[in-house]
């Protein structure tokens, strides 16, 4: 079961925080499935950009990870070169690192 909690955001918004799920199934594009394919990538180490749109089919990251900040989490953003699916280099690509997560 999914333990659901709002979380609020500047602006009166708020952002479904969900704890001690599973990651969600690879082809669900609803925001909150993509911020938990995102956390659980983060769980296993740094991310790039080009590595969480492949792997996790998450087509904005920096969206998702700000909403994960948004809802506590620390998550650090280094900007590194790295090389997209095809091969192709890329300067000031976005780095994720999960510093630590919200409190429950």
């Amino acid at each position: 079961m999914i333990d659901k909690q709002k979380t609020p955001l500047a602006g009166g918004a708020d952002v479904t925080r969900l704890e001690a799920a599973k990651p969600s199934q690879i082809t669900a594009t609803e925001a909150a499935a993509q911020r938990l394919r995102v956390l659980a990538a983060l769980r296993n180490g740094s991310c790039t950009t080009f590595e969480l749109r492949d792997r996790c089919n998450v087509m904005m990251p920096a969206a998702r990870i700000k909403e994960l900040k948004d809802a506590g989490h620390t998550i650090i953003t280094d900007l590194v070169d790295a090389e997209d699916s095809h091969g192709r280099p890329h300067g000031r690509v976005a780095k994720y690192t999960l510093i630590r997560e919200a409190k429950a």
